[in-house]
């Protein structure tokens, strides 16, 4: 229920509102459609100005880790894209996991490799 305040409204979502809102959004070529036009970009930490203090760093790493997993529905590892990127393994295990769980990466339990989850 939404709670209204001197501040505005506040909605609260649980995790399974929220997870659902992405796979749905990701369903209408919402936002895995937006990678399309990414797919033949060379994504590079240094291409983007990170120094921009109006700027998220995290949603920008967020969107280079997300851009850098082929359209094609190929694999690639948390090594190799944390490599292309410039970032640490750690950082991009955290961000890729992140991508999982909200259902827009998806993990292939046999190559234990990362790909964009398929639309149903």
């Amino acid at each position: 229920m939404p709670q209204i305040s001197e501040n505005g409204i506040k909605i609260e979502l649980s995790k399974a509102q929220i997870n659902q809102i992405v796979r749905e959004a990701a369903q209408d070529d919402g936002l895995l459609g937006l990678l399309g036009g990414l797919e033949d970009l060379d994504v590079q930490a240094s291409s983007v100005q990170m120094d921009d203090v109006r700027l998220s760093r995290s949603l920008l790493r967020g969107l280079m880790v997300l851009a850098s997993y082929p359209t094609d529905g190929s694999a690639r590892s948390v090594t190799d894209v944390a490599h292309q990127l410039g970032m640490g393994i750690s950082t991009t295990h955290r961000y890729t996991s992140t991508l999982v769980e909200v259902g827009v990466l998806e993990r292939d339990p046999i190559s234990r490799q990362y790909r964009l989850a398929k639309r149903t």
